[in-house]
């Protein structure tokens, strides 16, 4: 009986398989309807009831197919709306996203939705919108996100340097410190990043008419996350010098403040080495060359920027230092765990190496 197979959807449900209907439904598909009702002498009102589309489409679609404009779907199009077909053609997708465009005759260094759609229909014989390769790619896990700069990694030290680093926090005594020190550059000249915004509306960052800058030195207490810090307006010999002072001041009772530093030139200046010759309890212990992961300060740093300098709207540097001593005063500690470069096997080779030498030493 007819009655029981009349059901009461609530509309929003109804919306929603409409949506996925025609989400699902490629072109070619709703036409072959179309015109296979067409054939049944059905008329373009009941054919739009029938397929919930519009009259204008039955009539545009049986134009096209009139004036010879509307060939059958071939094999690769029938496929392509055949979702058992997508994860093949999604593993295309990824092998092209593993190459540069410009090793597949592109005159570009990123792909894009579009890029991508047409690559793929080359290979594949497949037409894909871009909007369709963007919904696969966050289905794969992908994002549309920055990239981050990185330096080379080749210092030939950089095995023995991280391994003594990590020998030193693991086997130091408890009147020893350890500190990772390094400088950052503060300036007028805002930083610009992401922030909420008002849809269709786009925030201003004053620039100031002539960028001032300051330099900060600080030095990261690995156990407390605790950071001393001096501010100075320009980054050369006496700024690190300073800073090895207050260093040694504040930890006045330890027996050994090994100072862990980059190989920046200032770290290795002549003063400074004179000032370490006169006071041997503070040691340098140098991180490998163009190596940022194995500082911890950095991300201290990052945090700085975050909080203080990014789309800041100070218009004298005085007071953005002020900010940034606030900042370091009133939020930490930071207490940073090693980057996992530190935990290598090659590393831990050499740390039981260094631990086995120090025993000998020691009988």
């Amino acid at each position: 009986m007819p009655g029981k197979t009349i059901l009461e959807i609530p509309a929003p449900l109804q919306e929603h398989m409409l949506a996925e209907l025609r989400q699902a439904r490629y072109g070619h598909l709703l036409a072959l309807h179309i015109l296979l009702l067409c054939a049944m002498r059905r008329t373009p009102s009941e054919i739009a009831a029938f397929l919930f589309c519009s009259r204008s489409s039955v009539y545009r679609t049986v134009a096209a197919y009139g004036r010879g404009h509307f060939d059958l779907p071939t094999v690769t199009d029938s496929m392509a709306s055949n979702r058992a077909y997508i994860p093949s053609l999604q593993r295309s997708l990824l092998a092209i996203l593993k190459l540069a465009p410009s090793a597949l005759g592109w005159c570009r260094t990123r792909w894009s939705c579009t890029c991508l759609a047409m690559e793929l229909k080359a290979r594949r014989g497949v037409k894909v919108s871009p909007e369709k390769i963007r919904r696969w790619l966050h289905d794969l896990g992908y994002v549309w996100k920055r990239a981050r700069p990185t330096a080379l990694d080749s210092d030939p030290e950089r095995i023995s340097k991280l391994a003594r680093i990590r020998y030193i926090i693991e086997h130091s005594r408890p009147s020893d410190v350890l500190l990772f020190m390094d400088e950052l550059d503060l300036h007028l000249l805002p930083k610009i990043g992401y922030e909420w915004m008002l849809k269709g509306t786009q925030a201003e960052i004053m620039t100031p008419g002539q960028n001032e800058k300051r330099y900060l030195a600080g030095a990261l207490d690995y156990l407390s996350g605790k950071i001393i810090h001096i501010v100075g307006e320009r980054k050369n010999r006496f700024l690190v010098i300073d800073l090895l002072r207050a260093v040694e001041k504040k930890y006045a009772t330890a027996s050994k403040i090994y100072v862990v530093a980059d190989n920046y030139r200032i770290h290795k200046a002549k003063a400074v080495m004179e000032w370490l010759a006169q006071h041997p309890r503070i040691e340098i212990v140098w991180l490998p060359t163009y190596c940022p992961r194995a500082n911890p300060i950095e991300r201290a740093y990052g945090a700085v920027h975050d909080k203080c300098t990014r789309n800041h709207k100070r218009t004298r540097i005085a007071d953005l230092v002020n900010d940034v001593k606030w900042h370091l005063r009133s939020n930490g500690p930071w207490r940073y765990k090693l980057s996992s470069i530190y935990y290598t096997p090659e590393i831990d080779a050499e740390v039981a190496e260094l631990r086995a030498t120090q025993k000998l030493k020691a009988a």
